[in-house]
């Protein structure tokens, strides 16, 4: 085998020359439990009946996740969670020793305990023959299996599953194809106002007539303001009118006569 080949963590089998391999998540130590048979295949798990068994945990583990890019052109990803050995081995060129590798290839292969949050329930398999088998999985700090969970979710985002699924909503409208609202040049659209004005129409001979709609048979006429009150009515009142130039030598001459003055044979004082 050439030296320079790329093998797979997780199935031992060598990757494609371009692949790319990054690790997500690690922690250097985890605890591993067998499950008691009355267990269930899937939905609840408690982790108080893994811990309570004499013969847990069955040993102790790195957990790593990996996430392998197969053909940087396609964008084909596959995601890993390996249970390997915490020291590596002079049989394994030096690596660390793969216990049981677990392909998240769905959001069911790992599972939370439903009375804590440092237990997970990991569906590992066998790349060589296929049997699948459920391990306890015990994180000794709540931190490393909070970044473990938020690793996971990360690679669903990545993945298209594990709680990223678009609604069927945003899906329907994504799939659907856009319509084109917009008026053409040319359209026009009419809008009914419910019979409260009135509409006026071309007749035949070119005249216009009111057609009157809704009931109580009101036009636009009826939406005349009223007139502003009068002075009885509390309201204000314009200013007469200036007087004509007539009118105003009339008022002059009356007040030269109060005062005493005359206006003279030939009106000078006009």
């Amino acid at each position: 085998m050439d030296p320079a080949t790329t093998i797979d963590p997780a199935t031992g089998q060598p990757l494609p020359p371009d692949a790319i391999v990054r690790v997500l998540h690690i922690t250097p130590k985890v605890h591993i439990y067998t499950l008691p048979p009355s267990s269930p295949s899937s939905s609840t798990y408690l982790a108080s009946s893994w811990t309570s068994l004499p013969q847990n945990p069955i040993f102790t583990s790195r957990l790593r996740i990996l996430e392998t890019s197969l053909s940087p052109e396609t964008t084909e990803l596959k995601v890993d969670i390996l249970l390997e050995s915490t020291t590596s081995s002079s049989d394994n060129n030096g690596q660390p020793q793969l216990f049981a590798a677990a392909p998240y290839t769905t959001p069911a292969i790992v599972t939370p305990c439903s009375d804590s949050s440092r237990f997970f329930a990991l569906r590992v398999s066998d790349p060589g023959t296929g049997k699948k088998a459920t391990l306890g999985v015990g994180f000794e700090e709540r931190s490393d299996a909070f970044d473990f969970n938020l690793a996971l979710q990360e690679c669903g985002k990545s993945l298209g599953f594990g709680g990223q699924q678009q609604p069927e909503r945003e899906k329907k409208e994504k799939t659907e194809e856009k319509k084109d609202w917009s008026l053409k040049e040319g359209e026009t659209i009419t809008i009914n106002l419910g019979g409260k004005f009135g509409r006026r129409n071309q007749g035949q001979g070119g005249e216009k007539k009111e057609e009157e709609e809704g009931g109580g048979g009101k036009s636009l006429n009826s939406f005349a303001l009223p007139p502003p009150p009068g002075n009885g009515g509390g309201g204000f009142s314009l200013p007469p009118p200036p007087p004509s130039a007539s009118e105003a030598r009339r008022q002059k001459r009356l007040s030269a006569q109060q005062m005493g003055f005359d206006d003279g044979v030939n009106g000078e004082f006009a």
